[in-house]
């Protein structure tokens, strides 16, 4: 099993980034894919979630309207749309998979209990 993150980088305030995980190893149409980050000295949290069977998409209230979260089910890979960034969204974003749970209990929470992980981008919003 991979998860692979990609795009990361340094931006200024108000700008966009996109974030790409790419997949492979296990059923991806099954899982729901979760987009969490860790700034640093804080605790790992929830950002958006897509459910890849029906394609029904969460966020977290602080980037509702910025960030969009959309899936390739063919090529196996989840994008992180972000625009408007703020400083606050800076981060190490990491990409994880899990075969149950629900949309919002993703978002939501902290990432324990999800089934697979990548490794990480940093994400850096320069104001």
């Amino acid at each position: 099993v991979q998860l692979v993150e990609s795009g990361g980088g340094l931006v200024q305030a108000g700008g966009s980034l996109r974030l790409s995980c790419a997949a492979s190893g296990f059923s991806f149409d099954d899982y729901r894919i979760g987009w969490f980050r860790q700034a640093p000295g804080k605790e790992r949290e929830g950002v958006a979630c897509v459910i890849n069977s029906d394609g029904s998409t969460y966020y977290r209230d602080s980037v509702k309207g910025r960030f969009t979260i959309s899936s390739d089910n063919a090529k196996k890979t989840v994008y992180l749309q972000m625009n408007s960034v703020k400083p606050e969204d800076t981060a190490v974003y990491y990409c994880s998979a899990d075969e149950g749970g629900t949309g919002w209990g993703i978002v939501l929470g902290n990432g324990d209990g999800m089934d697979y992980w990548g490794k990480g981008t940093l994400v850096t919003v320069s104001s």
